[in-house]
């Protein structure tokens, strides 16, 4: 928990309270070692715990980061299937979600982590996504932010930058409908080759990256998700928006989906409030979904949640 200080838990925990929980945390979440997290044997004990009481809801994951994927072969899939509950994160929680998913046939939730309710200023629309996918059985349609942000709020509350959204962007028009799979690029492809890759066929795929993915480094990474089994058969593609830092633009992207033959005929929309830029919906990993390439107006349905 170092990683946020404690007046931003302060908020995140008043912003809990709003919503009608009370937080609890895992015995372990203070231990750090040097890679930033803790032993894979801590992890797993928290998150077991979590499931296995009856007294906790949801989980919220607490943060990110690189090594979530140490998890898998430890997961208890049979425990999480007889207790099942929200689950949500994201980011490098991509890699639990999808074992989750392929395990124990749980939907889990892509979506802010808790220390992401600790940002004071501008959390509103995050909040409101969040409500409508955890809170609410009703569909869901998601539609285009005015403003997004792009900043390390996480270490200076009072210096915030808001800026104007152009929209979502369009690359290929049309409709798509199916099961809703995805997240973080660079984490998912962690889970090629194992039993715990999903099937991409018929499937709306979401997927987003952080400023260290530049343009080639995306370009690879989806056209290895797009060699896998099934992927010919993939129904839609949704793109999150990436941080300035990246470099990735619209030009960039139409490039890419126009020279991919997997895309030829897929709906493709990118610029997404999705990701490590904020607002972020909500999604469900294991949902169902339709996604609605139109320049008019492009938006995502979120039909089972």
């Amino acid at each position: 928990m170092a990683a946020i200080p404690q007046p931003w838990r302060a908020i995140a925990d008043q912003r809990t309270a709003d919503l009608g929980l009370r937080v609890t945390f895992g015995e372990r979440v203070d231990e750090l070692d040097r890679f930033a997290s803790s032993s894979p044997a801590s992890r797993l004990a928290d998150l077991h715990a979590a499931f296995a009481d009856p007294a906790v809801d949801a989980i919220l994951t607490f943060i990110g980061g690189y090594n979530a994927n140490q998890l898998l072969d430890g997961l208890d899939l049979e425990l999480i299937r007889a207790n099942p509950k929200p689950f949500c994160g994201y980011s490098d929680i991509t890699v639990l979600q999808h074992a989750i998913l392929a395990g124990a046939d749980l939907v889990t939730y892509s979506g802010p982590h808790w220390s992401t309710l600790g940002m004071r200023d501008h959390a509103e629309q995050t909040l409101d996504w969040f409500r409508a996918c955890l809170f609410d059985e009703a569909p869901v349609m998601i539609r285009p932010a005015r403003h997004w942000t792009d900043d390390a709020w996480f270490a200076d509350q009072d210096d915030r930058q808001v800026l104007d959204t152009d929209g979502w962007w369009v690359l290929q028009p049309g409709t798509a409908q199916g099961g809703l799979l995805g997240g973080n690029l660079s984490t998912l492809a962690l889970l090629q080759g194992t039993r715990w890759w999903p099937s991409l066929g018929g499937a709306v795929l979401v997927v987003e990256d952080d400023e260290h993915s530049h343009a080639d480094d995306f370009a690879r990474r989806l056209q290895s998700l797009l060699h896998q089994p099934e992927a010919g058969d993939l129904a839609g593609l949704l793109i999150g928006r990436f941080q300035r830092g990246s470099g990735v633009t619209r030009r960039s992207l139409s490039e890419l989906v126009a020279r991919t033959p997997q895309l030829r005929g897929v709906p493709v929309v990118a610029n997404a409030d999705v990701g490590h830029t904020n607002p972020l919906f909500t999604f469900p990993v294991g949902g169902a979904a339709r996604l609605v390439a139109d320049p008019e107006d492009p938006h995502l349905d979120l039909e089972r949640h």
